[in-house]
């Protein structure tokens, strides 16, 4: 058989598969429509988003996947089906830390696919407030990179904020230098968020060690910034340059490759148990001798692994301060709930800020 014959059976095969693909999303589809029909108008977003469902089923999705398409390509295939199928039954409104093109942008997308309507706002106050108001459903916000830690301002809107954690997404980052400059010869300055300065350090003292350093809001700021002034560059994602008509000078500028920068998704449901979860959890205690140690052990005596704890100022005296702590498991789950029972006897006050699936990918 002729190459060009092997090749026209093996194309026509692939239409074949075609076909069969789009008959089953186009099946996906109706049973969306179907099961939105069943509800009703039903105007509760958790009854149609439901973020532990979401979980199982991307994890089976890996758990499936048997390549040669790596797991993360097939489950970002399975996210844009849902969220397709999603939007039939009720369009999800997003708020995020804008403006187009920051990096939690691509954590909305991520999440909750491109059929979700995303806003951006210009602050994690505002997210915070228009989830509160019901202006959108869901808000997504960091809380914290792999290697320069928390973000405090996401941490501190906990305190007062009626807001639950709904998922956790995390978002390898990749930062590039963008600008409409021919090469780093013609750059007089370098803009970025302070986070992302910090996370290029090394390859910024060896490639522009004399360039001066300006901190913005966001990574999408610098590139809006860089568009327009002659002599600018900007630390922001591949996206940021299409959005923003840069040019790459360098791609990749991250000090560490595994760089990874987790946020949060923040709403008003609390999610039942997806079978791998995780509860945040707001604890404060007296200024005392062996306090902190108090509010540990309930955990260690149950069994109870925590992934996280960060301290932070209570706003309601001096010296005294809130713990915020992650650990494994679901509220649900009867050595957490007896875990959190015998914290409650030790604590000033703890406030369960959500329990949630872990990221899938």
């Amino acid at each position: 058989m002729s190459d060009d014959k092997k090749l026209q059976e093996i194309r026509s095969r692939i239409d074949r598969i075609d076909q069969q693909l789009q008959d089953l999303i186009t099946e996906r589809a109706r049973c969306a429509q179907e099961v939105a029909r069943h509800k009703g108008d039903v105007e509760d977003t958790a009854e149609y988003y439901r973020p532990e469902r979401e979980a199982q089923i991307l994890r089976q999705v890996v758990r499936r996947n048997r390549g040669p398409l790596p797991d993360e390509a097939m489950a970002r295939l399975f996210r844009e089906i849902m969220s397709a199928c999603l939007s039939l039954q009720h369009p999800m409104k997003v708020a995020y830390l804008g403006p187009e093109g920051t990096y939690t942008q691509a954590a909305v997308i991520k999440h909750f696919g491109h059929a979700a309507t995303s806003l951006p706002l210009g602050s994690i106050d505002e997210v915070f407030r228009d989830v509160e108001a019901n202006a959108a459903h869901y808000g997504v916000v960091p809380i914290e990179n792999s290697s320069e830690g928390a973000v405090d301002h996401t941490l501190d809107m906990f305190i007062a904020s009626p807001l639950k954690i709904c998922s956790e997404i995390e978002l390898r980052i990749h930062h590039c230098l963008l600008s409409r400059e021919d090469s780093l010869g013609g750059v007089t300055r370098i803009y970025a968020h302070q986070m992302a300065l910090a996370q290029c350090r090394e390859w910024l003292d060896a490639h522009a060690a004399r360039i001066e350093r300006i901190a913005v809001n966001s990574n999408a700021e610098a590139a809006k910034r860089a568009s327009g002034e002659p002599g600018a560059a900007a630390i922001a994602s591949e996206s940021a340059a299409e959005i923003y008509g840069l040019g790459i000078l360098s791609a990749n500028i991250e000090d560490k490759p595994d760089n990874t920068t987790r946020f949060l998704v923040i709403g008003r449901q609390a999610p039942a148990s997806s079978g791998r979860d995780k509860t945040s959890l707001l604890v404060s205690a007296a200024n005392k001798p062996g306090a902190l140690y108090r509010l540990l052990e309930p955990l260690s005596s149950h069994g109870i692994s925590m992934t996280r704890i960060e301290s932070r100022p209570s706003r309601q005296g001096l010296w005294e301060y809130v713990f915020f702590i992650d650990i494994e498991g679901h509220v649900d789950d009867a050595r957490v709930a007896a875990a959190l029972q015998d914290l409650k006897s030790e604590a000033a006050m703890v406030k369960v800020l959500g329990s949630y699936p872990c990221a899938v990918l």
